[in-house]
C-alpha cells in the first residue's frame, strides 16, 4: 500500500505521547522527518522510531523543497500554526493541524485560501470524527433514539503543569483554547447546526499563579437553533473529568470518558428507566484520525473536517472570548454546515506502546 510521508512539526508531548506512536499502527503513513527546536529531542525520537530526517525551524522551507514528505503534521503552539501551515501549502505539502486550528478569522481564511490556491489539503486534527463511540453517539442521535436533542452539558478538567505553554497569553493559551474546544464542537455536532448566540464567565485560580495570563475555568452557555441549549465547563484547575450528556425529547445519551486520547469513551442510552450500554471497539485515536487523512490525501477526498470546520470553532472560541471579558451575550454568524462526521471517517486501530516521551 503507497503510504504517506509525514514531517511532524513541532516535537513536543503530544507528538512524542500520541502522533509518533500512532503512526505504526497505521497501514498507510508514515514519518519521514521531525522538525524541532531541540536538536537532541529531535534525534533520540527520530532514533527511536526510525525517522531518517531530522531539520530545526530554520530549516522548515529546505525541508518542504526536497522529496522528503508529501504532509506536514503540526503540533506547535497556537499562535505559530497559520505561518507553518501557509508556507507547506505553498510547498504543495498538506498539513494536518492542531487545534485550534489558529488564533483569529483571519489566519483561518489565509490557511484555507492557501491550501485551495495551490491544491493541497488541510485538515484540523479533530481525532474524535473518526473515533467509533463518538460517532455512535452521533448516528444515534440522527437516527432519532433520544427524540429531538434538545440540551447538550460537558465538564472537561485538569490540573495543568505550571510550565505548561498553553498558560500562555502569547499562544492564545487557556483552557478555552485548549480544551474548551472538544466541548465546544461536540455540542456543534450534537445539536447538528451552528451557535448563534453565547455567554460566559471566567475565573483566574483565586490567586493561582499559573493563571496571572490566562484563566483557570470558565463556564460557557450557548444558544442553538429552534431553542437548543448547551452548556460546558472547562478547569486547568481541578481534578480530571471529561463528559458529556444529550437530553432530547425522548432520552438521553451520557458519555464518559469521551475526550482522552488514552480511553475508549463509555456511553449509555436512557430512556425512562431503561439504560443500556453501548459497546465501542477499542482503537487508537492518532492512529484514526492520520490513517484517515493519508487516505484523504490518497484519494484526493477532502476531510470532513477541514479549514472550514477549524474556523467555525475559532469564530465561536473568539465570541465566548469575548462575551467572558466583556459580560455581554455576543453572536457568533457562522453559516449552518452540513458536513458531520460519519460511518467513512472511522478507522479502528490498535493501540501501540511503542513510545518514548523526553
Amino acid at each position: 500500500m503507497q503510504r504517506v510521508r509525514y514531517a511532524v512539526v513541532g516535537a513536543g508531548w503530544i507528538s512524542q505521547e500520541a502522533f509518533l506512536p500512532s503512526i505504526h499502527a497505521t497501514p498507510n503513513s508514515e514519518v519521514t522527518a521531525i522538525v524541532s527546536g531541540s536538536g537532541e529531542v529531535a534525534r533520540q525520537l527520530a532514533e527511536f522510531h526510525d525517522i531518517p530526517h531530522v531539520f530545526g525551524y530554520d530549516d522548515y522551507d529546505r525541508m518542504l523543497a526536497e522529496d522528503i514528505v508529501d504532509a506536514v503534521y503540526i503540533a506547535l503552539p497556537n499562535s505559530m500554526h497559520a505561518d507553518y501551515s501557509i508556507r507547506a501549502a505553498r510547498a504543495g505539502k498538506h498539513a494536518l493541524v492542531e487545534k485550534p486550528l489558529a488564533v483569529s478569522v483571519a489566519e483561518c481564511e489565509a490557511m484555507i485560501r492557501a491550501a485551495e490556491e495551490n491544491g493541497t489539503l488541510l485538515m484540523t486534527a479533530y481525532r474524535l470524527h473518526s473515533e467509533p463511540g463518538t460517532v455512535k453517539v452521533l448516528d444515534l442521535i440522527r437516527s432519532g433514539e433520544i427524540g429531538e436533542p434538545k440540551l447538550f452539558a460537558s465538564t472537561f478538567s485538569f490540573q495543568s503543569a505550571p510550565e505548561n505553554h498553553r498558560l500562555l497569553a502569547k499562544h492564545w493559551g487557556g483552557p478555552l483554547q485548549d480544551i474548551g474546544v472538544y466541548c465546544l464542537n461536540a455540542a456543534r455536532h450534537c445539536l447538528g447546526s451552528e451557535p448563534v448566540e453565547v455567554t460566559a464567565m471566567k475565573v483566574h485560580g483565586n490567586g493561582d499563579p499559573r493563571f496571572r495570563e490566562v484563566e483557570g475555568s470558565m463556564a460557557v452557555t450557548m444558544r442553538f437553533p429552534k431553542d437548543r441549549l448547551a452548556q460546558f465547563i472547562i478547569s486547568f484547575e481541578s481534578d480530571d473529568t471529561d463528559t458529556y450528556r444529550i437530553i432530547g425529547t425522548e432520552g438521553e445519551i451520557t458519555v464518559e470518558q469521551c475526550y482522552d486520547l488514552h480511553f475508549n469513551p463509555r456511553i449509555w442510552v436512557s430512556k425512562g428507566r431503561e439504560r443500556r450500554e453501548i459497546d465501542v471497539p477499542e482503537t487508537d485515536h492518532f492512529a484514526g484520525q492520520t490513517a484517515y487523512f493519508s487516505d484523504c490525501i490518497l484519494s484526493g477526498k477532502r476531510p470532513v473536517p477541514d479549514g472550514e470546520e477549524g474556523l467555525a470553532d475559532v469564530r465561536a472560541l473568539l465570541a465566548i472570548e469575548a462575551a467572558a471579558k466583556t459580560g455581554q451575550p455576543q453572536r457568533v454568524d457562522t453559516p449552518n454546515r452540513d458536513n458531520h462526521p460519519d460511518q467513512a471517517c472511522v478507522r479502528v486501530l490498535p493501540r501501540t506502546d511503542r513510545r518514548l516521551v523526553l
